[in-house]
This record gives structure tokens, sequence and C-alpha cells, in this order.
């Protein structure tokens, strides 16, 4: 857990102000659909921070912020994969690469996109909703 939650101005100024835009246009895209429980936590070894999506202990998604980058990551377990192979054709070929990409471990595949833009924000929700219905109206 971290001690001091980042205001938005640390964090905006940590991204720089193009990046700080998308990480806020993702946190309001997430928002719009899931009624969710946000919490702060320190990156780990490669990021500055970590802002988790979950709700009834499992996680939806993080978002993670380092000096002008972002990572967006949803981990899937073995049924939501195959859920995600169902729908793969609906999926840009940027983000189904990320995908193939990305490292398979025991308790599911860790899937890290890094947004420079919202070019790819719709395949993510299509990912976010394998994982969770979204449950706000």
């Amino acid at each position: 857990m971290l001690e001091k939650i980042p205001s938005q101005l640390a964090v905006a100024e940590l991204l720089g102000q193009q990046l700080f835009a998308v990480w806020q246009a993702l946190c309001a895209a997430i928002d719009e659909k899931y009624e969710m429980e946000r919490v702060w936590n320190t990156g780990g070894r490669n990021w500055t921070y970590e802002y988790k999506y979950r709700r009834g202990g499992k996680t939806l998604c993080s978002l993670f912020a380092k000096s002008n980058c972002i990572g967006f990551m949803i981990v899937f377990g073995k049924a939501e994969r195959a859920k995600v192979e169902e729908i793969r054709d609906t999926l840009s070929a940027a983000v189904c690469r990320q995908y193939d990409e990305a490292k398979t471990y025991h308790d599911g595949k860790w899937v890290m996109f890094e947004p420079a833009d919202t070019a790819a924000f719709a395949d993510y929700m299509k990912l976010l909703a394998v994982k969770r219905k979204p449950n706000r109206k």
C-alpha cells in the first residue's frame, strides 16, 4: 500500500500532459462501465505507481505509471482466455499481438498494454468485459 496517494498534479508531472490525458480518459472509460474499489499502490520494481480496480477481492485491471509511460494490465485466467479467443476477430491486430506476446504464468496470462493514445480503448473495454460484465447502467 502507498502511504500517500499521489495528487492528480503529481501523476500529470510524472506522465507528462499528453499521457496524463490518456490516463484520465482510460480511468473515465472504466469508471463509466464499472463500479469498483480503486486502490493505489507502489509500482514494484518497474513502475512508480499502480492504480488497481477491484471488487470482492478480485482485480479487474491495473494501471501503472512511471516517467512518460502508462501501463494497463489485465490478467486472464484459463476460462477467460477461451473467451478472448471467441472475440479475437473483433480486436485490432495490435491488441491481438500484445495479447499473443504476453507471458502465461500458472495463475493466468498477464497482458500489459502501454497506451500512448486512446485508439485501443474500445478493445480494452471488450477485454475487460471478458473478465467481468460491466456493472453500471
